[in-house]
């Protein structure tokens, strides 16, 4: 299966992939209707690109009370606007806080891959998000253990 893979280590905060994402799902430049966000680490001193991961779990799915929410062929939870009723409890079940409401519909917004050619992956300069085959999803996992060890002991993982 294929999966986005956020390398954080690689993000300078350029933002391009805000700015792609919300060209691919508006037609506009304005990151403010990304799907995709860049969260500074750190005080500034790093950052890292974020949106939803498609998690097995499918919280937002189970949520909708209206079915909403289906699965594509890429793999992406999409929200079917038509479909959507504006409940927002989609938003609320998200762990991972990647759901959002599209300020001029009222409807639920995420992440759809693009269709399986995320427009965030192409405009990354330095390669910090990646659209790559994978048997687990969870890039999370080594990035943090990383920084939980960094943070603890002052030194690098593996160093």
């Amino acid at each position: 299966m294929k999966a986005l893979r956020f390398v954080p280590d690689r993000c300078t905060g350029c933002m391009r992939c805000e700015m792609s994402c919300s060209y691919a799902q508006t037609g506009t430049f304005n990151p403010s209707k990304s799907v995709i966000k860049v969260a500074p680490l750190e005080a500034h001193t790093s950052y890292a690109p974020y949106t939803c991961v498609q998690c097995a779990e499918g919280w937002c799915m189970t949520a909708c009370p209206v079915d909403a929410i289906i699965i594509s062929p890429a793999g992406a939870k999409v929200v079917v606007e038509d479909e959507c009723v504006g409940c927002k409890l989609c938003t609320i079940a998200c762990p991972y806080g990647t759901m959002y409401i599209n300020t001029e519909t009222k409807k639920a917004i995420k992440c759809d891959l693009c269709g399986g050619d995320p427009a965030c992956v192409a405009a990354c300069p330095t390669a910090a998000i990646e659209w790559a085959e994978t048997d687990n999803a969870d890039w999370l996992g080594d990035f943090a253990s990383k920084r939980a060890t960094y943070h603890l002991t002052g030194v690098a993982a593996g160093a």
